[in-house]
């Protein structure tokens, strides 16, 4: 089921998407959105009789973190050997804060504090209700769904000081959508879920989650062993190599197998 936030210029609404994918993450002409009766984080999913084209509505981010974003660095092997880092030896992950989110088609602020800012194309896991201590096996139990994330970074900054929270907390550096994916099982990002970026219509990055250092189960457990995890709480679960830099004007395009194509452009804070 692919769950969306969308508005038609309104308030937002929450939505079930039918229609099916091609390669390119992209939906066919003729695909719906079923509106549904309040955030099914809290209500459940239950469907309106009102339904709409696709192509007549505006996506949001599909998911507003009532409290945090958890990103996790260096989980897949090749970009950490690319950046000149050591793969870790247990799960490395920082903060994000909520107000860094936007959703398709938004624009990601090149703040004037970087002259380096990167794209970082990620699968992202959406938590589906309050948790700790979750064991990997139950890791599903507590996932509501699956989004494509791009955890954009000030490089430059990141080098200065050594430590994440700011080089990846401005405003605008979480795209996330272009909805949520509540069917997929953890074990297909294992087995190897195709990633690419389009950087202005040119891949930059074309990798799998068969290359990450630790699984999803493994994340959700290690996060919920420090913090309780609330609905609505998004991990970015890391990137493959091929990070590289953005500029005003681009237009980045994420595809994701299964979880379809999230596109942002980039303009001057």
């Amino acid at each position: 089921m692919r769950i969306a936030r969308f508005t038609t210029g309104e308030e937002p609404q929450y939505g079930v998407i039918t229609g099916d994918l091609d390669e390119y993450g992209q939906l066919d002409e003729d695909a719906t959105i079923v509106a549904l009766a309040g955030d099914p984080l809290y209500v459940g999913v239950r469907p309106l009789e009102t339904e709409h084209k696709l192509s007549e509505v505006r996506l949001l981010a599909p998911v507003l973190p009532r409290s945090k974003v958890v990103g996790v660095a260096r989980n897949y092997r090749d970009h950490a050997a690319e950046l000149g880092n050591e793969v870790p030896t247990e799960p490395l992950w920082f903060l994000k804060p909520n107000t860094s989110v936007i959703g398709p088609n938004d624009a990601i602020a090149y703040p004037s504090a970087s002259e380096n800012v990167h794209y970082e194309a990620e699968v992202a896991v959406v938590i589906g209700r309050i948790c700790r201590d979750v064991p990997a096996a139950q890791a599903t139990d507590v996932i509501h769904g699956y989004t494509i994330a791009n955890d954009v970074t000030a490089r430059d900054l990141q080098k200065a000081v050594g430590h994440f929270s700011r080089a990846k907390g401005f405003d605008t550096f979480c795209p996330l959508g272009p909805w949520i994916e509540t069917d997929l099982d953890p074990q297909a990002f294992a087995d190897g879920v195709r990633i690419q970026t389009y950087r202005n219509g040119d891949v930059v990055q074309d990798g799998t989650t068969a290359d990450m250092v630790f699984d999803i189960p493994t994340l959700v457990e290690h996060v919920s062993s420090t913090m309780t995890l609330l609905p609505g709480d998004v991990i970015l679960t890391g990137t493959p190599a091929g990070v590289g830099p953005l500029e005003v004007g681009d237009e980045l395009e994420i595809v994701v197998d299964g979880l379809g194509s999230l596109t942002n452009t980039v303009k001057a804070r």
